[in-house]
């Protein structure tokens, strides 16, 4: 049995690396450097760009090619963490100025999601959107891309999403939100990993009539060359501050739950969403100590001697094989042992249902709460397949 795991194991792995690299021997395109594909939609008409540091282009941002280019640029907005992704998760992120290009910037972020108003949307014909999301629910880009969404219906400019791999793409799993806990982490009803790219998701946004009074928005996806679901995107660029490395990333699913507990995920250490610890975790021999640092000024549990569990030994292809993991939590739950004071409310924002709390405080296994969710899991994979761009 332990050779035939072994064996197993193996072929993830080399299946893994192989699609990193590239699908069908070809590297992967994103959207924004297919530029045949959307310079031609940008001739004389006056430009905005809804982008971050990810937004990067053989090397170049966006924003600098496409004024080295001699396009119209007009307008830059930016969503949660700023234009150049420094700011801490939820921080009020100012308006102000790019300092290269002089374009103005506005942010979309200011300690809640902004929809720019007129005055705003005079500024420009067309908005181009390139960011590099991670695929989940409670990551917020794909939430400031749906208000843009809504205000160019509304006011009648069109909207191109220049698409980039998601790293979670393979999965699709954990709880769909029930609406009644819509928040600024929680905007639609889909799963925690809904496995779509943004331009999947603004699709899926257009067709299911998810934005306000059913407007629809003049959509265009560049897409992806030499991409699908099953491709193992490694980014090139950490697309947060806390997000650093693809551990982060592919524990993201199961370790940002405890932003809705008393304990730290490791905001503050060099290891964020890679560990989990409380000062009064009992029998844990690894520890670690907040402190305040770029991107998370002021963590949860800030000089505590933090006691807990330290998740990145654990293989990658077991973590993406787990999915949304729950085993944390219900552990940290039983050491702690200090029943509901172990919840905020905030975490039903994150889980988006309130069974998830319930059977924690039961005493239910992991296994036995994905059963609840996995039909919706499949629902909501029939719902999305018309969406998609690329090969599941």
């Amino acid at each position: 049995m332990k050779r035939i795991y072994i064996k197993y194991m193996a072929m993830i792995l080399w299946a893994w690396l192989a699609a990193t690299c590239s699908h069908y021997g070809q590297p992967v395109k994103t959207g924004a450097e297919c530029t045949d594909d959307y310079f031609p939609l940008l001739k004389d008409r006056r430009i905005a760009v809804m982008s971050n540091h990810t937004g990067m282009v053989n090397g170049e941002h966006l924003v600098d090619m496409l004024h080295r280019e001699g396009f119209q640029l007009t307008a830059i907005f930016s969503p949660e963490h700023g234009f150049r992704g420094t700011a801490d998760a939820g921080e009020h992120v100012s308006d102000s100025r790019d300092e290269k290009t002089g374009i103005p910037v506005f942010s979309l972020y200011t300690g809640k999601d902004r929809k720019p108003g007129a005055e705003l949307m005079q500024l420009f014909d067309v908005m181009i959107i390139d960011l590099q999301d991670v695929g989940l629910r409670f990551y917020t880009y794909h939430i400031s891309m749906i208000r843009l969404m809504d205000a160019c219906a509304e006011y009648g400019k069109q909207l191109i999403v220049l698409d980039r791999p998601n790293p979670n793409g393979h999965c699709v799993d954990g709880p769909t939100l029930d609406m009644k806990h819509r928040s600024g982490v929680g905007w639609i009803a889909v799963p925690v990993v809904h496995g779509m790219t943004l331009g999947e998701l603004a699709r899926m946004v257009n067709g299911e009539k998810w934005l306000p009074e059913g407007r629809v928005c003049d959509l265009t996806v560049i897409k992806c060359r030499n991409y699908t679901h099953r491709t193992m995107y490694r980014l090139p660029v950490a697309p947060s501050p806390n997000l650093p490395n693809m551990k982060s990333v592919y524990l993201y699913p199961s370790v940002c739950l405890f932003e809705g507990t008393v304990m730290s995920l490791g905001r503050g250490t060099a290891f964020p969403f890679q560990v989990y610890g409380h000062p009064d975790m009992k029998g844990c021999s690894f520890s670690f100590t907040p402190q305040s640092v770029p991107g998370a000024g002021n963590p949860p549990l800030l000089g505590q001697l933090c006691r807990g569990v330290d998740l990145r030994n654990i293989p990658d292809e077991e973590i993406l094989q787990k999915g949304v993991d729950l085993s944390y939590i219900i552990h940290a739950y039983r050491n702690l042992n200090i029943g509901d004071r172990f919840f905020t409310p905030f975490f039903e924002k994150l889980t988006g249902r309130d069974y998830v709390r319930e059977m924690i405080r039961e005493g239910r296994t992991a296994e036995e709460i994905r059963a609840v969710w996995k039909d919706d899991v499949e629902e909501f994979r029939v719902r999305r397949r018309p969406y998609l761009l690329y090969e599941e």
